[in-house]
């Protein structure tokens, strides 16, 4: 059973071939870009093109997007195209080539501004239920996606699973004070309690995704790492995250300790990856303690995929303010 993956060339689209082909699953890579791991390269919003790749193809990972670091530098109708049309092209020929799973990736950023609460509010824990309030074009435009895939499900019952991903690049954050304030390694290690997931741990969900489409037919679920937190600290997390770290966490805070490294000061969202590891099947290997325990042993703290895949950058120009221009 062939899978069509759209963003070969990206950071998760890599990932997936690598895995597709390792394991002898076979695969067909579509980007805009050539790359090792492209087999055709042109845009998702080439109907003729998504139809050609789709007539060898009988299932769908969908990870083609633009995405938050080109908010400032591409237009708005650029992401409408890629992000929305490029989908509705994707889901017309699914559906004329009787695909038998959909699978799109999404983001937790569509959550938007439903993931700060207001000065003084508890943290907020962020579930399949939370109502998304996009920020920006690319929220709006990943929304609208996933709606489709709602619609055609509905319309055409192609099993369709929206997978919502939590950061997972090796990037540096694109936030400068905290670049100035925490290591790189420290900043990703804090994220792995409540929005990171590692990309090996992300290409499993997937593969998850693709067994499970069938009998699920339709669902959203939010992939990040198993967050250590309950909705008890929340209000402590937004006031004190560093104490409920050195509560939950004991066994870390001389690791820590000793790498001089801290907790933020405070958090204030944490995704619940529950429903899909009950309803996908997924069984999560990266969270805090196992990629701290990596670097007790000498390894990167992220998974030896990631390490592989490394940093692609988002433009084809660098910046001096960071990865990439903000909004």
């Amino acid at each position: 059973m062939t899978v069509l993956v759209t963003g070969s060339a990206g950071h998760l689209g890599e990932a997936l071939m690598r895995t597709f082909r390792t394991t002898g699953q076979p695969a067909i890579g579509l980007d805009r870009m050539d790359s090792e791991f492209t087999d055709v390269v042109g845009s998702v919003s080439d109907r003729k093109l998504v139809d050609r790749c789709l007539a060898d193809a009988r299932t769908v990972i969908h990870a083609a997007t633009l995405h938050k670091p080109h908010v400032a530098t591409h237009r708005r109708q650029d992401f409408v195209d890629v992000n929305v049309t490029g989908t509705l092209n994707l889901l017309e020929s699914a559906v004329a080539n009787h695909v038998d799973a959909f699978i799109f990736t999404s983001t937790t950023s569509a959550f938007g501004d439903a993931l700060v609460p207001p000065p003084g509010e508890p943290a907020a824990w962020i579930t399949e239920e939370v109502r998304p309030v996009p920020k920006n074009i690319y929220g709006t435009t990943k929304v609208a996606a996933e709606d489709l895939c709602q619609l055609f499900h509905r319309d055409h019952r192609i099993p369709t699973l929206i997978l919502r991903t939590s950061r997972f690049f090796a990037e540096e954050d694109d936030n400068r004070s905290v670049r100035e304030s925490f290591a790189d390694d420290n900043i990703k290690a804090n994220e792995f309690v409540s929005r990171r997931v590692d990309i090996e741990d992300a290409v499993a969900a997937h593969c998850c995704a693709l067994r499970q489409a069938a009998s699920l037919g339709f669902g959203r679920y939010i992939i990040s790492a198993t967050t250590p937190f309950t909705p008890d600290d929340l209000p402590e997390l937004r006031r004190d995250a560093q104490a409920v770290f050195r509560r939950r966490l004991p066994e870390l805070v001389a690791t820590y300790e000793q790498r001089g490294w801290s907790m933020f000061p405070t958090i204030d969202r944490v995704y619940d990856n529950a429903k899909a590891r009950r309803e996908l099947l997924w069984q999560p290997q990266y969270d805090v303690t196992t990629v701290m325990r990596r670097l007790d042993h000498g390894q990167p703290l992220l998974s030896d995929l990631a390490t592989t895949i490394g940093k692609k950058g988002y433009h084809e120009e660098s910046f001096a303010d960071g990865p990439y221009p903000t909004a």
